[in-house]
């Protein structure tokens, strides 16, 4: 077999019959705000399918848009790395670089274009160390390795990407309508500015114009004030930041099939609120504030299935299961039958469970946001056309996806290979981290995460109890975590919810434990108000 088949392509052999099309997912989109991270939850028809957090202290990389300085070029490895001005240098692929690159230095003597900027083209194998580049994070840091960047860059608005430097014209491919992708595109040409190129997303079918018109005059102001930014500042230095992640999710996922967004904060509803009015305000009734007093991921069953997501095992319906193995490396799904008892013949049980765990693995793919190298060992089935069943409905479930892929035939043993967009950190990787015990082999809720748990207890006991006093005790780690500062995490709590806490430091409680203590009983009422 050669190279991987590319995202999205036609499929191998005969087309599959075309069955009756499915209806879709009611989808929803569910915001939970607390002290130290907002949570976001995406749902179809109940089932969590994306998850995203926010927090402070972890501000997002991917988008940013920097003018950078080569620090290192590597023939061997087609590369370059660059200081960015972060903690950790960036990565730049030459495969993710045009065929010819502006520099912004060793250039004084050139005339400067419309923005006043000296600027030269040259070929990605000229690229020199102490070039000034402008590259977008494409990819996230990940443990020891830095932010992945391109010099591609692109600004995404509400209905339309900008690209500059670019000739190009595109309608996304979501938009069906063959008569609206023709008059998009028209409307895209015409609109389409001088050495920039254009691409209509797939919210912007059935707009006006003037919508569009609006949105891309806002994104070429931000191109020109990065473009006048590179003239009076040195590299390296940050140009642009991209809009925070809730910002991002409300921008780009908020779309008419969304049937409602619901957030549990009366200022992130006012704020969404006011976007969703100037770009979208036939959406706006559909933005609801969560009064109720069980919190908001529990009452739409996000914290269950979140806590499921974490598992290594995953149960099907059917009695089969998944166990799902994350490495450095590569990710491995093993496919097993488990307590599924039939009657019928081995074959037909096989196939029921592959197909149920296809549908299973696409989910989890897009909920864990597992990226790299995927292996999935189906359970074995004699007939081709079994295989060839599973092999389309796996392929059915990740056109669901965001994220591009690429994807082998299933083999003859069962095992299919695919390589998944990786851009930020698993969900693993974004609520655990490294054990200190072990010396980071093994991995523990994070402080953040945890902190997030100790306030959703304490918001469910408030609203259960007549109490308004307890003891936390905790790991003297999380302890510390927890008190430190004059607005500390725990006093925020007890501001915000109107509940007197007194931290206590056990350490016989594991790092990623907590236990809370009534003052009235000195009785152990954790597992109460769980």
């Amino acid at each position: 077999m050669g190279m991987q088949e590319k995202q999205k392509t036609g499929r191998h052999g005969r087309a599959a019959r075309k069955s009756p099309p499915a209806e879709p997912p009611r989808r929803e989109i569910i915001i939970n705000a607390t002290i130290g991270e907002t949570r976001i939850a995406i749902l179809e028809d109940g089932k969590l399918v994306e998850f995203y957090v926010e927090r402070p202290e972890h501000e997002r990389m991917l988008g940013n848009i920097y003018l950078a300085r080569v620090l290192k070029t590597i023939k061997g490895m087609q590369a370059a790395f660059l200081d960015i001005g972060e903690s950790q240098d960036a990565f730049l692929p030459y495969a993710d670089m045009g065929d010819l690159v502006r520099i912004y230095t060793h250039v004084d003597q050139l005339p400067p274009d419309e923005h006043g900027i000296r600027k030269e083209l040259v070929g990605k194998e000229q690229l020199r160390v102490g070039d000034t580049v402008l590259v977008q994070v494409t990819k996230e840091p990940l443990g020891t390795k830095g932010a992945r960047v391109s010099t591609r860059i692109s600004i995404p608005g509400r209905f339309v990407v900008l690209i500059p430097d670019e000739n190009i014209v595109g309608v996304s491919k979501k938009i069906t309508d063959e008569a609206e992708k023709r008059r998009l595109r028209r409307l895209a040409k015409a609109l389409k500015p001088q050495d920039c190129g254009i691409i209509v997303r797939t919210v912007a079918a059935g707009k006006p114009e003037s919508v569009l018109r609006v949105d891309l005059e806002n994104l070429l102001q931000i191109w020109d004030r990065i473009q006048r930014r590179v003239q009076r500042e040195k590299a390296p230095c940050l140009l642009y930041k991209e809009v925070g992640m809730t910002s991002s999710v409300v921008r780009d996922l908020f779309t008419p099939d969304v049937a409602k967004l619901v957030v549990d904060s009366k200022k992130l509803a006012k704020d969404i609120l006011g976007y969703v009015k100037e770009v979208a305000p036939e959406l706006a009734d559909r933005i609801e504030l969560y009064q109720g007093k069980t919190p908001i991921f529990d009452a739409y069953d996000v914290e269950r299935q979140l806590e499921r997501a974490l598992s290594r095992k995953v149960w099907l319906k059917s009695g089969g299961y998944l166990v799902i193995d994350q490495t450095e490396a590569l990710v491995a799904i093993d496919v097993n039958s488990g307590k599924f008892l039939s009657r019928a013949d081995q074959e037909q049980t096989n196939l029921k469970i592959n197909l149920e765990a296809a549908r299973e693995i696409a989910r989890q793919l897009r909920l864990r946001d597992l990226g790299g190298l995927i292996i999935i060992d189906f359970i074995d089935m004699r007939e081709p056309a079994n295989r060839r069943r599973v092999y389309d409905e796996l392929r059915r479930e990740l056109d669901k996806d965001r994220a591009q892929y690429n994807i082998l035939p299933m083999s003859k043993f069962g095992i299919v290979e695919l390589t998944r967009e990786r851009v930020r950190p698993s969900l693993v990787f974004t609520l655990s981290e490294p054990c200190p015990v072990c010396g980071g082999s093994g991995r523990l809720v994070s402080k953040t995460t945890l902190a997030t748990k100790i306030e959703r207890w304490i918001k469910s006991f408030r609203a259960k109890s007549k109490e308004r006093s307890v003891e936390l005790h905790v790991h003297p780690e999380m302890a510390k975590y927890l008190t430190s500062g004059l607005r500390s995490r725990i006093r925020r709590m007890m501001w915000k919810l109107l509940v007197k806490i007194d931290v206590v430091e056990d350490d016989s409680l594991a790092m990623d434990d907590f236990r809370f203590i009534s003052k009235k009983t000195g009785e152990d009422i954790t597992a109460e108000y769980a």
